[in-house]
């Protein structure tokens, strides 16, 4: 193709039309190439009499051998052939990826899992993964605002080095628990701004339970079952008694002390599936009641069981 290197055939063509006797600028011109090409060709394998293709061939394809250099072995790391732990860090990243971590941060993420107690350097990372610097950086900045790794200086160099600590584990699973919980609780903001009979109050409400209950599981606080049972016995009690209650009500009624009653009032608005169909509502200074989850029954439902609660008219 113009612009690219001579091919067999193309020595072919050149050698018959030198024997033609064309010239360097006509043979260019057939072939769409500049005429210096065609005469650094000639030149570089024999005169215009003595030039032939196979002999041009053979010979370009040993100067393109001779200017190749030679790939440097690389070294193994911790004593592992450096072809496996290639290996072992694209699959690994992959499968990571498959999670929504980009794929190159998993690959850098993987290569400073897999590092020594020292970390790696950024030149260390380049050279590893045979990317560019640009997209290591902007990897370790990724890392680094989840918290998944830290920067510390470089003994005895001025770079900085990138270490994986033991508990970035933890702190990526309390970010997640976190974010998880804000969605449960923004979720519930929205079906009160939508209306929980429309269709998206009953996504937002779907929503919302898968989160609040995802993240009530990966906190690792789970309640007591003890609190769980004061919990449950302070709605049982809002139910009965049909109308809102103080603090101080529902002490004296359950002969609880106060501190219990605000322990429990405080796990059920913690956790709201404890309540889970029923919703805990304050309605006044220290003054709580209980209404059904506005998600769980459609307008319809709500409609039918209103008509099968109204009394029936006497016949006459």
């Amino acid at each position: 193709m113009p612009g690219g290197r001579l091919t067999y055939e193309d020595r072919r063509r050149i050698a018959a039309w030198l024997a033609e006797g064309l010239g360097y600028a006509e043979i260019g011109r057939r072939l769409g190439r500049p005429t210096s090409t065609i005469s650094r060709e000639v030149a570089h394998n024999g005169a215009s009499a003595h030039y032939l293709a196979d002999h041009a061939q053979q010979a370009s394809s040993h100067r393109a051998r001779r200017r190749k250099p030679a790939r440097p072995a690389e070294p193994a790391t911790d004593e592992q052939p450096a072809e496996a732990v290639r290996d072992f860090v694209d699959r690994f990243a992959t499968l990571l990826a498959a999670t929504g971590l980009p794929r190159m941060t998993s690959r850098v993420f993987v290569c400073l899992l897999t590092a020594d107690a020292d970390g790696l350097t950024a030149a260390d990372l380049v050279r590893r993964l045979r990317v560019s610097p640009a997209s290591v950086s902007k990897s370790i900045g990724y890392l680094e605002a989840m918290e998944l790794m830290r920067r510390q200086p470089d003994p005895g160099g001025r770079r900085e080095r990138y270490v994986i600590d033991d508990d970035a584990w933890l702190r990526a699973w309390q970010a997640d628990t976190s974010a998880h919980a804000d969605i449960a609780d923004a979720a519930q903001r929205g079906i009160e701004i939508f209306g929980a009979g429309t269709t998206a109050g009953a996504r937002l409400g779907t929503m919302g339970r898968f989160f609040a209950r995802l993240s009530e599981q990966m906190s690792g606080s789970a309640l007591a079952e003890t609190a769980v049972y004061d919990a449950l016995t302070v709605l049982a009690a809002l139910v009965h008694a049909d109308r809102p209650l103080t603090r101080g009500a529902l002490a004296t009624a359950l002969d609880w002390p106060r501190d219990r009653v605000t322990a429990a009032l405080d796990a059920i608005q913690r956790q709201p599936a404890i309540a889970d169909p029923l919703v805990l509502r304050t309605v006044g200074p220290r003054t709580y009641t209980v209404t059904t989850r506005p998600d769980r029954l459609t307008p319809a439902q709500r409609e039918a069981l209103d008509r099968s609660a109204a009394p029936t008219p006497r016949c006459r």
